[in-house]
């Protein structure tokens, strides 16, 4: 297993660097060709498929094929496809949180459970077609989830990135921190708005235990909280623009371009930033920034404040909903 995950990662890190980067059509199509008949009837689901919204982020199994499952061939193949949508940031971050399944088998003592291979990508649709197609790369603590017409990205979301440990603090990778610019840019972030006076940014003392939004299909709008953008200067809503980019960054900019439109048009000064729990390094805290289309929610709370959950939904285009939808209803 641990070959294995070796061999994965450096795929991963490796990938686009000195070569071109195929799109998202060729990339689906060519993983699709290396695939035999029982392979490809896991990996290539009906666009229509109840699964393509089961949107999850703990452990277990999923629709699709699993990189355990896959030759060494099909894993680079794979792992082109997921070089199609993220940015070089967005695959650092998900080859370390893949990377963080072998410290909790050894944490937990269980190899079953915490498995690096148990990832799962499935394609829905045919690829690059002009009506519409999606693709997914999922397991423990990784959801990307990327909607195309075509060969044009129509949505990136649900987008869901965790770590436990939220920090290692033993072993090879002492010190890691996968989602450590989500947690120091909204922590900076607060306390320069408390020391602002807007002490409202903090709207709880005590912090949920969970994003609010968990696994649930559809996000909605959840309780306006914190300071709103209209209300701050140009430095503290040129921040906040930075901590949200943290999220859209993990994908590449022509991926991620529909997401931003929709996001500006909707209004940034409607924006809303709120703090909840602890502000010092190691308390358990959770925070929410939230506009008229979107939400991005952090948790950092279960195993004593050193388990984060970092997800960004969109409230109407979760999966391409808005421009899938007709075509779903019609064809299928």
């Amino acid at each position: 297993m641990k070959i294995l995950l070796i061999i994965l990662l450096s795929i991963l890190s490796a990938a686009g660097e000195g070569l071109p980067v195929m799109g998202g059509a060729a990339a689906a199509e060519h993983f699709l060709s290396t695939l035999a008949p029982a392979q490809r009837e896991k990996a290539a689901l009906s666009l229509a498929s109840t699964e393509r919204e089961n949107f999850r982020y703990t452990p277990r199994d999923r629709a699709g094929l699993p990189l355990k499952e896959m030759t060494s061939p099909q894993r680079v193949a794979a792992m082109a496809l997921l070089t199609s949508a993220l940015s070089e940031k967005g695959k650092l971050k998900a080859s370390q949180i893949i990377s963080l399944e072998s410290i909790l088998a050894t944490l937990e003592n269980d190899s079953v459970k915490r498995d690096p291979d148990r990832y799962f990508l499935a394609i829905f649709g045919t690829p690059g077609d002009p009506k519409g197609w999606s693709w997914r790369l999922e397991g423990h603590h990784l959801s990307v989830n990327i909607a195309l017409i075509g060969d044009k990205c129509i949505s990136a979301t649900p987008s869901f990135m965790g770590a436990n440990p939220r920090q290692v603090d033993e072993g090879t990778q002492h010190g890691l921190r996968v989602l450590a610019a989500e947690e120091d840019l909204a922590r900076a972030l607060t306390l320069a708005l408390l020391t602002a006076g807007k002490s409202e940014v903090i709207f709880n003392t005590k912090p949920p235990t969970e994003i609010l939004s968990f696994e649930n299909r559809s996000a909605t709008a959840l309780d306006p909280v914190g300071v709103v953008a209209s209300d701050l200067n140009p430095l503290q809503r040129s921040a906040l623009l930075t901590l949200i980019s943290e999220f859209t960054g993990r994908y590449r900019p022509e991926i991620t371009a529909s997401d931003m439109t929709r996001i500006k048009a909707a209004g940034i000064e409607k924006i809303r930033f709120g703090w909840a729990g602890g502000t010092l390094l190691g308390e358990p805290y959770y925070y929410r920034i939230q506009g008229p289309t979107f939400l991005i929610e952090v948790a950092n709370v279960q195993n004593h404040a050193n388990h984060i959950h970092a997800t960004w939904r969109d409230f109407s285009n979760d999966f391409g909903r808005d421009l899938l939808g007709d075509h779903i209803k019609l064809d299928h």
